[in-house]
């Protein structure tokens, strides 16, 4: 059965704003987590935040991690880039060293970093320690895409409901994910280079984005050899009595999305750099999931007090904002293994930090 990879969205939401939004609060970003085959290396999110209100600096991110805990870190403003690609079409969203380019819509995206990160760990991370010395930093990475894109809110009712009535600003505004087998390469230190090809997740969205609210949350997601992958999004319970946001999907490798919610999910319950058990479960029309799941790639985001137009903004909206996990995980479904993505969070009081 073919694919569509497009999975009825409008190809020219690919593209990227290509001027400052009038609104103020309005975000562009891409954003992507990929992992080698063999988990050697992991790039656990990388991304551009572009704002209106700061849009000649855009916000960037980059993680990446070895499973031996080795870890590398950046958050910084960047002067941004111009979003014309080579095609002449707004196909680029990029800051200083970081650049993402659409290829072709729903096909092939590029990710280039040359520039300077943190060394660290994930140990020290795990810990809430972000310094570190500046080493030089390389990765290229092209992506293709697998499987068909999940836009949060689609696949189930109650879902769609809980984003258009009280959850959207947690979101982000417009959203959709897709994942991907890649290629690429890094070079880390001056050391020799590491090729690799595995699997990645890409991110797109715009929107205005609220977190005031935000109380922690629970995201998945995996790509295996035989073309089956899963994702999902949940939030943890509301105190108001409102129902959490809470969808994902199983894929067979062609056709459609199988709607699916997390019956049991592995909430960040501990701070813990790498080994930990993040196995959950998926309730589908189909009947149980269980996904089993170990954390050998890890970075934390603990007290959030990096410099940056974005992290000024969060700390004003949300002091207490979450502690927060981008691993690797891997991940196990029916005796089947691959190296896929997790982001989790929990509030601070919940894991009795300060």
């Amino acid at each position: 059965m073919a694919i569509d990879l497009t999975g009825g969205i409008d190809p020219s939401r690919e593209f990227v704003f290509d001027r400052r939004p009038a609104d103020p609060e309005m975000r562009d970003s891409v954003s992507m987590w990929v992992y080698d085959d063999d988990a050697s290396v992991g790039l656990t999110r990388i991304g551009v935040e572009a704002v209106s209100a700061n849009w000649d600096h855009h916000g960037i991110q980059v993680n990446l991690a070895y499973p031996d805990g080795r870890a590398y870190r950046l958050r910084t403003d960047a002067p941004s880039h111009p979003a014309t690609g080579p095609d002449g079409l707004a196909t680029v969203l990029g800051a200083g060293p970081l650049a993402f380019r659409c290829v072709e819509p729903f096909r092939t995206w590029t990710m280039t970093f040359d520039g300077q990160a943190v060394a660290t760990t994930s140990a020290d991370l795990a810990a809430g320690r972000i310094d570190g010395p500046l080493v030089d930093v390389r990765f290229d990475v092209e992506t293709t895409t697998a499987a068909p894109p999940w836009e949060p809110g689609t696949l189930i009712a109650e879902a769609g409901h809980a984003l258009a009535t009280h959850e959207l600003g947690l979101m982000g505004g417009d959203r959709y994910e897709q994942l991907c087998h890649c290629t690429g390469s890094v070079n880390v230190a001056g050391d020799p280079e590491l090729a690799f090809t595995g699997t990645a997740l890409r991110i797109r969205r715009q929107g205005v984005r609220r977190l005031i609210e935000f109380r922690g949350h629970f995201w998945p997601s995996g790509l295996f050899p035989s073309g089956r992958a899963f994702g999902a999004i949940t939030y943890p319970p509301r105190s108001d009595g409102l129902p959490s946001f809470n969808e994902g999907y199983v894929y067979d490798g062609d056709g459609e999305l199988v709607p699916a919610i997390i019956a049991e999910a592995a909430w960040l319950n501990r701070i813990q750099p790498l080994g930990e058990d993040v196995s959950f479960t998926f309730r589908t029309p189909r009947g149980e999931v269980r996904i089993e799941g170990e954390t050998v790639l890890s970075t934390h985001d603990v007290h959030h007090t990096d410099p940056g137009f974005s992290q000024d903004q969060l700390r004003i909206e949300h002091a207490s904002f979450p502690a927060l996990q981008q691993a690797g995980v891997r991940w196990r479904w029916d005796g089947e293994e691959t190296i896929g993505m997790l982001e989790r969070s929990s509030p601070k009081s919940e894991l009795g930090l300060a």
